[in-house]
């Protein structure tokens, strides 16, 4: 695979885990850095570990607010709902009265 050079700026954290990683290793830097960005691609469009534990929080802190209904009053309000669509909706703009 042919091969260009490139220079980029690292922070002193990122730098040290990269030479790290080299040492444990034993291969070379820019091995590395290639080998995290086709990792990096391959996770694009998925969640990350961080993303996924924000939303499962968020959901768990939701999960509670939901009010409890029975399935036969969520079939009524959704009956109404289409009721109400196929009536026309609302005979005048929201707002005026």
């Amino acid at each position: 695979m042919a091969t260009t050079k490139v220079t980029f700026t690292l922070d002193q954290i990122s730098l040290q885990r990269l030479q790290d990683a080299a040492d444990q290793l034993s291969v070379a830097k820019s091995e590395i850095v290639r080998e995290a960005i086709m990792e990096f691609h391959d996770r694009l469009g998925r969640l990350s570990e961080r993303e996924r534990a924000a939303m499962l929080r968020t959901f768990d802190e939701m999960l509670p607010r939901i009010a409890p209904r029975s399935t036969a009053a969520v079939d009524r309000e959704l009956a109404q709902v289409r009721r109400a669509r196929k009536a026309g909706g609302r005979r005048t703009p929201s707002g005026l009265k």
